[in-house]
């Protein structure tokens, strides 16, 4: 790898002895230019927060899993800026998160050892792998590393989301004979020395981060230590400057965004519509706003036959940029999430409430513990479509109510997490 020229004096630990700047690095499994996922976009905007402070130095490192390497074997580069580094990733054991990258090892060691950080906080361990936790203490002993929790991965072999390969039923626990029942293949000493092998790297972690109290007492109860686990939302983009109110004329617009799955419940959405129409309400729109090109090809195949056959109150409009989410979201009445999975802290629940809207989300995970019924939406049963659908025909009938409740929105801790309250955890005064 080509030497990287850094600035300052050696690291003396998260407290930054002397009073000179906290050198942090953030690291993330992906890059915004790269990948638009909320844990992406939140690390990035954690460390361009960090960058505009006198009191720390930031670097940002994400990665890239089809990115180019040289003949030299060059993984890390600089496309974007000087603070910026990008790996471009490659072999990786998606089981236990190992990384078999015969490269990674010495080029990340070389890189911590240059850039000598008081403070690395990882936004993920997947395409870095768990084991960068033990390279960053050889080389750097000293640095205390902060983890933030996105999902259920370390827990959960299915994509990390503790609904069962069978039924897709809500999972409540691990262990190596429940687990086996979702992937037969495996022995259930597979399933004692993943959790094993990832436990070993996650010792090294000084301080643990999720962005909800219900995925940390799921890592509290897998076993990470209590003491090491602290509820942080993700930062978010600064507040919007102006909020239209909802639209007066015309349907009652309810809109999807973000990711198009199964798990993410769009079934949900055209079973709740089916019943609207069976039941001859109208006056309802159901606006989809998102991109399902990334998922299966059974899935794609069911998901545009599902919707050459919704009525006439649904509508797909495609994919998005993010520059133009709150221009859309402010197009709508109410932001629906009617996930089937526990979710963590999704975005657009963030994005919705930063722009005024109610959310209209299931009742299960981090979903109904950032949305307050009453106060910044509504709840309904997860994956239960009549219910939706008969909580929806209730607002078309009565859109007072959710005039009124984005009338009477303003504030909401799931926008309030300042880059200071990452710093006092930085310097272990939190």
């Amino acid at each position: 790898m080509t030497s990287i020229q850094v600035d300052g004096a050696p690291a003396g630990g998260a407290a930054a002895a002397g009073g000179r700047a906290l050198r942090v690095v953030i690291a993330s499994h992906s890059h915004p230019e790269v990948s638009n996922g909320g844990a992406e976009i939140a690390a990035f905007q954690l460390f361009r927060g960090l960058q505009e402070r006198d009191d720390c130095t930031a670097w940002f490192i994400g990665c890239d899993r089809n990115g180019e390497r040289d003949q030299r074997g060059t993984i890390f580069t600089q496309p974007y800026s000087d603070h910026e580094y990008l790996y471009n990733s490659g072999a990786f054991d998606w089981f236990k998160f190992a990384n078999r990258d015969a490269w990674f090892p010495g080029e990340i060691t070389r890189l911590f050892a240059e850039l000598q950080p008081d403070v690395v906080h990882f936004h993920h361990y997947i395409n870095f792998g768990p084991e960068v936790f033990l390279h960053l203490k050889r080389v750097v002993p000293q640095c205390r590393i902060v983890l933030t929790l996105h999902e259920y991965l370390a827990i959960c072999n299915h994509f990390g989301q503790m609904v069962t390969t069978g039924h897709r039923s809500l999972c409540y626990q691990d262990s190596p004979a429940r687990c086996q029942k979702c992937f037969p293949e495996q022995a259930r000493a597979d399933f004692f020395l993943r959790k094993r092998y990832i436990q070993r790297f996650f010792a090294l972690v000084d301080e643990f981060i999720a962005p909800s109290q219900f995925l940390a007492e799921r890592y509290i109860a897998w076993g990470v230590p209590a003491a090491k686990m602290h509820v942080l939302e993700n930062l978010m983009p600064p507040s919007v400057a102006s909020v239209a109110p909802p639209p007066e004329d015309g349907p009652l617009r309810i809109g999807f965004f973000g990711q198009i799955s199964g798990l993410k419940g769009i079934n949900v959405l055209f079973d709740a519509a089916e019943e609207l129409e069976a039941q001859e309400v109208t006056g309802i729109s159901l606006e989809i706003f998102g991109d399902y090109r990334s998922q299966p090809p059974q899935f794609q195949t069911e998901f545009l036959d599902r919707m050459a056959k919704a009525g006439r109150n649904v509508r797909f409009h495609g994919p998005y940029d993010r520059q133009q989410v709150n221009r859309l979201m402010q197009s709508v009445h109410a932001v629906l999430v009617p996930s089937v999975w526990w979710e963590n802290s999704p975005v657009v629940i963030q994005e919705a409430l930063r722009n005024r809207r109610p959310v209209i989300c299931s009742d299960i995970g981090g979903m109904a513990e950032k949305v307050r019924p009453g106060i910044d939406g509504l709840h309904f049963p997860a994956g239960s479509a009549m219910a939706l659908a008969g909580l929806l025909a209730q607002l078309a009938q009565d859109r007072g109510k959710l005039t009124g409740l984005a009338a009477r929105m303003s504030g909401h801790p799931a926008l309030e997490t300042p880059v200071e309250a990452f710093m006092e955890l930085y310097r272990g005064t939190a």
